[in-house]
């Protein structure tokens, strides 16, 4: 399992549609995304040349979201194979935004903690904005 946080200044009702919201999303990581922010419903993101698929999971405005993360192309991380949690925390003014991606491959480790640590600073910037 890896982690990543940010802390931005936002209260939490104006971060969470960052992940829930195609049109915002599209601000701070991909290409191309549909999302349908229901469980059940399709989380797909296109970034960088590579298509991430799942599903929500758990959809708690202003608190938390948990969708399903994988890879069609590859073998070992197939579609909805791991697992992404965001909890929003308030702190005064802010928003402490924490990550956890479970699930994974060892070997993708390394790589989706980078990943993830530069969207989230780009989640920052879209925020800010």
């Amino acid at each position: 399992m890896i982690s990543t946080s940010v802390r931005i200044s936002a209260p939490p009702e104006v971060v969470f549609p960052y992940f829930t919201d195609p049109q915002l999303m599209l601000t701070w990581i991909g290409e191309r995304v549909e999302l349908d922010a229901r469980p059940g419903g399709t989380f797909a993101v296109d970034f960088s040349g590579v298509a991430a698929r799942g599903s929500y999971v758990a959809v708690e405005p202003p608190h938390r979201v948990v969708f399903t993360w994988g890879i069609p192309e590859d073998a070992t991380m197939p579609p909805g194979s791991s697992t992404v949690e965001v909890v929003f925390v308030a702190d005064g003014a802010d928003t402490i935004v924490n990550l956890t991606h479970g699930d994974l491959p060892a070997d993708r480790e390394p790589s989706h903690l980078e990943g993830w640590e530069r969207c989230m600073a780009e989640l920052v910037v879209a925020v800010r904005h």
